[in-house]
């Protein structure tokens, strides 16, 4: 009795194999490889059809490593066992991946002392997170007559800031009805 497959199955295997597919035994074009045996020694160049010989006397698959070479590298290794080994080491280059977002904080032109120092305070967690900032100074009404005190609310910001973050960017005029500055941590 024959097993179906789904669609829906057959996708998820696709998403799964994240890699490019290796050829294996028959599909190999070459008409001569260098071989690697099962312990990683190298065997030498010969004819394909000797390789496969050689990978169904050891019970094992022929698989193209380097197709690129001249001629291609093919390794006497169990095709099961190296798929799984190469998703368990592209899982684990993932989990050590940082990704670094962007956190935004938003300040006023006649913010008080009370909500400035929350605000700091914020930032300050952002950054010994390891997050980038993006403090923006936003205008309302007839604010926008000042953009000096904008920019001395982000001076004062970064002479703050100056111990734990690298000033990326900072805008000294104002773009639509806000000031921009943008702070990244120290390493």
């Amino acid at each position: 009795m024959e097993k179906h497959i789904g669609e829906k199955a057959i996708r998820n295997r696709r998403k799964n194999q994240s890699f490019k597919k290796n050829r294996v035994n028959n599909e190999i074009f070459a008409s001569e490889v260098r071989l690697i045996g099962i312990k990683g020694e190298k065997i030498g160049v010969m004819n394909l059809k000797e390789a496969i010989k050689k990978a169904k006397i050891a019970g094992v698959d022929l698989v193209e490593i380097s197709s690129s070479a001249s001629p291609p590298v093919c390794r006497l290794i169990d095709y099961g066992k190296f798929i799984y080994e190469k998703n368990k080491l592209i899982k684990e280059q993932k989990k050590r991946q940082k990704t670094i977002q962007i956190k935004e904080i938003k300040f006023r032109p006649n913010i008080k002392e009370g909500d400035y120092k929350v605000k700091v305070k914020n930032i300050v967690k952002f950054l010994n997170n390891g997050d980038k900032v993006k403090i923006t100074v936003r205008f309302r009404g007839r604010e926008i007559t000042h953009p000096d005190i904008g920019s001395s609310v982000l001076k004062k910001i970064s002479l703050e800031l100056n111990k734990l973050s690298i000033i990326d960017f900072f805008s000294n005029r104002i773009e639509g009805r806000q000031m921009i500055m943008i702070l990244s941590p120290k390493k």
